[in-house]
């Protein structure tokens, strides 16, 4: 199975550029910027990921998707190796997008001019937000004190 899910802000404003052909397909490509969990002294922050959507994600990209945003990318992983001009094997992996979705707040969403809280992929039409829970301040749910001490992973 190859399945991949980041979450990481866009480096850039997607690119967009249409397919060959009659029915010239929209492809948007963008790349994410994913924070490390761990990392040693003197290691990078982030690491850095090419995707590339087509049709109705591409769409949304352009539409959406502005450098800064959080998000959520599910796909595929996809070599692209290529013999360059001057002979050299250039190795290159992509994500191809299956889904987009929104990965921060609504408050941080609207600063970016992005104004619902939507999700689209290949199978569903974009969706509307969920109501937030009670108490939620944000988009975020506060967690009850005490719930430190029952989970298991201190």
């Amino acid at each position: 199975m190859n399945k991949v899910i980041m979450i990481g802000r866009l480096t850039r404003d997607p690119e967009i550029r249409y397919g060959q052909g009659a029915n010239g397909i929209m492809i948007g490509s963008f790349s994410i910027a994913v924070d490390r969990r761990f990392k040693r002294e003197g290691d990078p922050d982030a690491d850095f990921f090419d995707c590339t959507s087509f049709g109705k994600q591409a769409e949304f990209a352009e539409k959406y998707l502005k450098k800064g945003i959080k998000i959520v990318v599910e796909g595929r992983l996809q070599n692209d190796n290529y013999t360059n001009k001057d002979g050299q094997k250039v190795y290159r992996t992509r994500i191809v997008v299956d889904s987009l979705e929104f990965a921060e707040s609504k408050a941080a969403s609207e600063s970016s001019g992005y104004t619902g809280g939507q999700t689209y992929s290949n199978n569903q039409a974009a969706a509307a937000p969920a109501p937030a829970p009670s108490g939620a301040q944000d988009g975020f749910m506060e967690i009850p004190s005490g719930l430190e001490e029952e989970l298991p992973f201190n």
